[in-house]
C-alpha cells in the first residue's frame, strides 16, 4: 500500500493544477520537472511554438533502445457549468473514491508513474523507460506530435508505449482515428424583407451540416465494418453551431465544428472531400448568384491517427504478465497513441480508471485502481530489470 499511498499523494497535487486546455500547463509541467529532478532524473521540456505549453520527456535507467514509454497528457476539460459538490482542483477522498477534475483522465496514471520512480530507480533497469507528458489532448492534439518527433533527439526512441487513459487496466490494442473542422460560412446581410440581395449564411450552414448528417447515415446503414468497436461504423457529429443575432436580419456568418471518428480503413480526409463536392455542386452557386464573395473555409482542429495493434504483438503479452487484466479491446474513442504507432513505436492504451467517469461532474478514480497501477508499474520495472 505504500507506493499507492505516495500515488495518491502526487495525485493530490497534480489535480491542483488547473491544467484546463484553455490555460497553459507550464506550472504543472515545472512540478513535474522539479520532482524527477530530486529524484535526480534529468528531463527535457519541449515548448510549443508561442511558449505557452510544453511537453516533457525523462528517461529512467539505460539510453539503450528497447524501452518502454508511459504516456499521458497533462491537460483536462472545463469545470464550467457542472455541478461540483466542492472546488474541483481540490482532491477529495470519499468511501474508497478520489474525487477531482482530472483525477482519471488522466492525472491518476501520471501519479502512478511520478510515485513509480524511486522504486524504478531502485531497480537498475537494462532497458529504460519513458515517461512522456503531452498537453492539449482534449482540444487539438497538438501535444503529441511534437513530443513523439523529439523522443530520439538525445536517446534511442522506445520501442514499445503504453498510453495510460482509463481502461480499468484492461489492454486496449486498437481505437477510431480522429478528426474534426472548424467552418466558417460567410454570406452577405440586409434586412430580412429583401432576402433575395442576401446570402444567408446560417442556412447555408445548416444545408452543410445536413449533408454530414446525410453521410453519417450512410455509414451507419452501410459502411465499412470494424468488429469489436461500439459503433462498429464510422461516425460523424456536428458538436457546434453559431449564427444570427435577430430574426430580422438576415446572417452573413456562420460557424460550425465537425468530427469524424474513423475505423481503421476509412480516411476522414473522404468526408470533407464529400461535404466539400456537395457544397460546390448545390449550395455554393445560389449562395453566390447574390453574393460572389461568400463561400466556405474548413480549419483543421485536430487529426489524430487510429491505434491498431496486432494481438500478437510482444507489448500486449508484456502488459499481461504485468497486470493487465482481461481480454484485449477495441474502442470509439481516441487517444495519442495512434501518434506514437504512426512513428513505428507499438503502442497500446492501458490504465487505471473507468472512461466512464471522464469529464463529468464529480469525475472520480477509485483507490482500488490506484493500487492496481502502481503494481503493474512495479512488475513492469522488475521485467525491464531482468
Amino acid at each position: 500500500m505504500g507506493a499507492a499511498l505516495d500515488a495518491i499523494g502526487m495525485l493530490a497535487r497534480l489535480v491542483a493544477f488547473d491544467t484546463t486546455s484553455a490555460r497553459s500547463n507550464l506550472d504543472c509541467i515545472e512540478f513535474t520537472r522539479a520532482t524527477l529532478d530530486a529524484f535526480g532524473v534529468e528531463s527535457r521540456i519541449i515548448p510549443d511554438a508561442g511558449g505557452a505549453k510544453a511537453a516533457l520527456h525523462a528517461i529512467i535507467g539505460p539510453r539503450v533502445a528497447g524501452g518502454v514509454a508511459l504516456s499521458a497528457h497533462s491537460d483536462c476539460v472545463p469545470v464550467d457549468g457542472q455541478a461540483w459538490q466542492a472546488d474541483p482542483f481540490a482532491l477529495r477522498r470519499q468511501d474508497g473514491r478520489l474525487v477531482a477534475r482530472g483525477a482519471v483522465d488522466m492525472k491518476g496514471f501520471w501519479a502512478c508513474a511520478m510515485a513509480a520512480v524511486p522504486g524504478l530507480l531502485a531497480k537498475e533497469l537494462k532497458r529504460p523507460i519513458h515517461l512522456c507528458l503531452s498537453f492539449d489532448e482534449e482540444t487539438t492534439m497538438a501535444g503529441a506530435p511534437l513530443l513523439v518527433a523529439a523522443l530520439a533527439d538525445h536517446a534511442p526512441p522506445p520501442a514499445l508505449c503504453i498510453v495510460g487513459e482509463p481502461t480499468r487496466m484492461a489492454p486496449v490494442v486498437a481505437h477510431k482515428g480522429y478528426a474534426s473542422w472548424e467552418a466558417t460560412v460567410t454570406g452577405r446581410t440586409g434586412h430580412s424583407s429583401l432576402t433575395h440581395r442576401t446570402a444567408n449564411a446560417l442556412e447555408a450552414a445548416a444545408e452543410a451540416v445536413a449533408i454530414l448528417k446525410r453521410i453519417a447515415r450512410r455509414f451507419a446503414a452501410e459502411g465499412r465494418r470494424a468488429p469489436g468497436f461500439e459503433p462498429a461504423w464510422t461516425t460523424v457529429h456536428t458538436g457546434t453551431f453559431r449564427a444570427g443575432t435577430i430574426l430580422n436580419i438576415v446572417p452573413d456568418l456562420a460557424e460550425f465544428v465537425f468530427e469524424v471518428r474513423s475505423v481503421p480503413g476509412d480516411v476522414a480526409e473522404a468526408v470533407l472531400a464529400e461535404l466539400q463536392a456537395a457544397l460546390d455542386r448545390d449550395i455554393l452557386p445560389g449562395l453566390r448568384a447574390a453574393a460572389p464573395e461568400a463561400g466556405f473555409t474548413f480549419r483543421r482542429r485536430c487529426d489524430a491517427p487510429p491505434c491498431d495493434l496486432p494481438e500478437n504483438s510482444p507489448l500486449l503479452a508484456l502488459v499481461r504478465d504485468c497486470g493487465a487484466v482481461g481480454s484485449a479491446q477495441r474502442v470509439a474513442y481516441g487517444t495519442e497513441a495512434g501518434f506514437f504507432q504512426r512513428a513505428g513505436i507499438a503502442t497500446l492504451v492501458c490504465g487505471p480508471g473507468d472512461i466512464a467517469q471522464a469529464h463529468q461532474p464529480e469525475e472520480w478514480i477509485a483507490e482500488a485502481e490506484i493500487a492496481a497501477c502502481t503494481a503493474f508499474l512495479d512488475r513492469l520495472g522488475t521485467r525491464l530489470a531482468a
